[in-house]
């Protein structure tokens, strides 16, 4: 058998793999520079009064074929928007995945509601529908189903059950960018739509977000009041209710528009080159790739293989590791234990167990617009290195 590198072998890969942590993985270059220097050129580089920032919402709003788009100062930023919009707050419960970002979870502390951590589908750590109905109670206002990955949350039943139950449904899609179910993108199929521009996404203003719906008075709220400090700006020196200021630049605008309008073939190069390395590494026995069903449309903002640990003679953590010294940069898992077990939570660990576990059986890989086919061939040698290795 071959010797892995983290034994002293030659590794797989003698280069470095692109990475979104620089330009070897992000498209960013003269389409983005030019407009920048539109706006560094007018002086006008804030929220006020550029004039990049309303047209990124224009064309993000016409895109999604929704009434109001609303950009903001991070993913987190979004999300808590959507909740002030919806006017939650003490008291109120608000169903989120057990496996997430804490910026979904901050959204609701923020608004001293509750969160209620609703366990997962095994395979694509997504909310699972059959458990989320008995975790609503008479407190329960609204549900965030995160689309995890890339991947659809499967949203009929979702739908169903927060229309019976009368709550708001925020789709947490800052990993989601284009992803499709059933004829429809995410982020128009519940009451609001939230999306992260952050470093590693699908496409990248630095940091950056995006609130789109279409019912912007739903609660009695407009949704850019409430990421603007409450103040109709029509009004001089009104404020309607507590929200925080959570701009996005005209600067970080002008990048926005620009990657936004390549961001259909970011997700196919994403989709292609995901596609086949399922293709090069479903033969090996406890390897579960990523799921391409029909009617939903992945959109892979990273490559997230599970595996089943029972058949392997080491963890994830070990696996992961041995991966990295083979030259493909791996974590063991999206996180290292459910959302809701850490200290600013502190729920013990049985409330979600299929989350438990999904947590300690996923081999979680960054993907990028720039890897090309080689890469993807040699990503595949090496996982197939290291798990026959490991192969009880």
């Amino acid at each position: 058998m071959v010797e892995l590198a983290i034994n002293g072998g030659d590794p797989v890969l003698d280069y470095s793999l692109p990475t979104v942590e620089d330009i070897s993985g992000r498209d960013i270059g003269d389409e983005e520079m030019a407009l920048v220097s539109e706006v560094i050129r007018s002086g006008n580089l804030g929220y006020l009064h550029g004039t990049k920032l309303r047209q990124f919402q224009d064309e993000w709003r016409k895109k999604f074929n929704v009434s109001t788009a609303v950009a903001v100062s991070s993913g987190t930023a979004a999300l808590h928007t959507a909740m002030i919009f919806l006017g939650i707050g003490p008291g109120d419960e608000v169903l989120v995945p057990a496996i997430t970002d804490m910026g979904t979870v901050i959204a609701v502390l923020l608004q001293n509601a509750v969160p209620v951590f609703v366990d997962v589908k095994a395979r694509t750590q997504n909310m699972d529908p059959d458990k989320m109905e008995k975790m609503i109670s008479k407190n329960t206002k609204a549900v965030i189903p995160v689309h995890l990955y890339g991947f659809p949350c499967d949203m009929d039943p979702i739908m169903e059950i927060a229309e019976k139950h009368g709550l708001f449904v925020v789709e947490d899609c800052c990993q989601a960018h284009l992803a499709g179910y059933k004829g429809r993108l995410v982020g128009t199929i519940g009451d609001l739509g939230c999306f992260s521009f952050q470093q590693s996404k699908h496409m990248t203003t630095g940091d950056g977000g995006m609130v789109i719906t279409n019912r912007d008075n739903l609660c009695g709220r407009k949704l850019q009041h409430c990421a603007d400090k409450g103040w109709p700006r029509e009004q001089y020196r009104e404020h309607l209710f507590l929200a925080p200021n959570y701009h996005m630049t005209d600067l970080q605008a002008a990048v926005g528009i620009a990657q936004f309008r390549k961001l259909e073939g970011f997700i196919e190069k994403r989709r292609r080159n995901a596609i086949l390395l399922s293709s090069l590494i479903n033969d090996i026995p406890g390897v579960f790739p990523p799921p391409e069903i029909p009617g939903m449309r992945h959109t892979y903002y990273e490559y997230a293989l599970d595996i089943e640990p029972e058949l392997y003679s080491e963890n994830t953590e070990k696996i992961a590791g041995a991966l990295c010294s083979e030259g493909v940069k791996t974590a063991p898992g999206y996180l290292p234990k459910p959302i809701y077990m850490y200290e600013m939570i502190g729920k013990p660990p049985e409330i979600c167990p299929v989350a438990l576990k999904a947590c300690s059986s996923m081999l979680y890989i960054p993907w990028n617009e720039k890897l090309t086919e080689k890469n993807v061939f040699d990503i595949a040698k090496a996982i197939r290195k290291v798990l026959t290795y490991y192969l009880k």
